[in-house]
């Protein structure tokens, strides 16, 4: 691992497959579905809308309510290798957050009701706080603040988290509205997503937090790439890909001459949009990637995830190499924000113990 770069020490997570991030993890390798029928909600043709809802959650509970109850179990997941510590050692600690953009179904005081929830539940426990609502590329954005906030001493660890929920009533019928909503009837869209909600946190330490925690690094972040795409989703324009391949290409100069990409984790969910996108990004990078059409997209395991994807894949990332069954240390997660955000991080997994 390099001497500098920021480590993972901690993961979280909270999804329609799992609980923790563990069990998510476990559950998206084994291929198993959180799809389900909303038990009200039915599109235009007059079917049960499909959906990817954590069970464990009441229907009804809604807004910040809803969103902090798969937000803070991921956060504090995040921060367990840290929670012993915290009273033998003054460590100052950042929160970037990944989160949903403004669109119908979203209270007005969505984000800062969650705010008031991380504090009543953590206290001070976070010396500063940033937040980017701006959806599938905001835990891209938020891990590149998080890199330059230790970069600058700023603090000495920072969990960057994500959260996003697409059930509210109001959201559901909104994506339906833009035609992006699954569905396999004669009356539906076949190449729509279907609406999930989740919560992901990856914890995120210089080499020297570590050594004085003696903590073990999972992973270190090699790099982080942000790009913006000018032919936007439902504009009727061709997106070639220029924006995914400016945060491609960022991300790659992370890279060592000639060393590949062993594994891909991205938010593909059906859309021939972000589909075609990553087809012309990979054109203009191929040569980085050991197989860039060998990609791991989870939305077929826990539905669109929006902000919260980016940390889940991480997750799912440094997991697989912990597990030994990706295929090799150097991953890409990338993700594609609907108001043209793109972003890309490479993480290098470290070699688990015994191996």
């Amino acid at each position: 691992m390099a001497g500098n770069a920021l480590q993972i020490v901690g993961l979280g997570a909270s999804t329609p497959i799992g609980r923790n991030v563990w069990a998510s993890a476990a559950a998206a390798r084994a291929g198993v579905s959180g799809f389900s029928e909303h038990p009200y909600m039915v599109d235009t043709a007059g079917e049960p809308m499909r959906i990817a809802r954590a069970p464990w959650l009441a229907v009804g509970l809604d807004g910040s309510a809803r969103l902090g109850a798969l937000l803070l179990p991921a956060i504090e997941e995040a921060l367990a290798p840290l929670t012993e510590l915290a009273g033998n050692l003054s460590l100052r600690i950042g929160l970037a957050l990944g989160l949903p953009p403004p669109r119908p179904g979203q209270p007005d005081a969505l984000v800062d009701d969650l705010l008031v929830a991380i504090r009543e539940r953590m206290g001070n426990r976070f010396v500063r706080i940033a937040r980017f609502e701006v959806g599938h590329a905001a835990g891209h954005m938020a891990m590149a603040a998080a890199e330059a906030g230790c970069a600058r001493d700023a603090f000495d660890a920072c969990v960057v988290a994500g959260i996003d929920s697409y059930l509210a009533p109001e959201t559901l019928e909104w994506v339906e509205a833009c035609d992006q909503l699954h569905g396999g009837g004669p009356l539906n869209n076949a190449w729509g997503f279907i609406p999930g909600e989740a919560a992901g946190a990856v914890l995120l330490g210089t080499p020297r937090l570590a050594q004085l925690c003696g903590i073990a690094p999972l992973a270190e972040l090699v790099s982080v790439g942000i790009g913006m795409e000018s032919r936007l989703i439902k504009t009727g324009e061709v997106c070639v890909g220029e924006g995914l391949t400016q945060a491609f290409r960022a991300a790659l100069q992370g890279l060592a001459p000639g060393e590949q990409v062993h594994n891909v984790y991205c938010d593909l969910n059906g859309e021939p949009y972000r589909a075609d996108e990553f087809g012309f990004a990979t054109l203009r990078t191929g040569e980085r990637f050991r197989a860039a059409s060998d990609f791991v997209a989870p939305a077929d395991c826990w539905g669109d995830v929006g902000a919260a994807g980016s940390l889940l894949h991480v997750a799912l990332a440094v997991i697989a190499c912990r597990k030994r069954y990706a295929n090799g240390p150097l991953s890409m997660v990338w993700g594609s924000s609907e108001s043209g955000e793109r972003g890309a991080v490479l993480v290098r997994c470290a070699e688990p113990a015994g191996g």
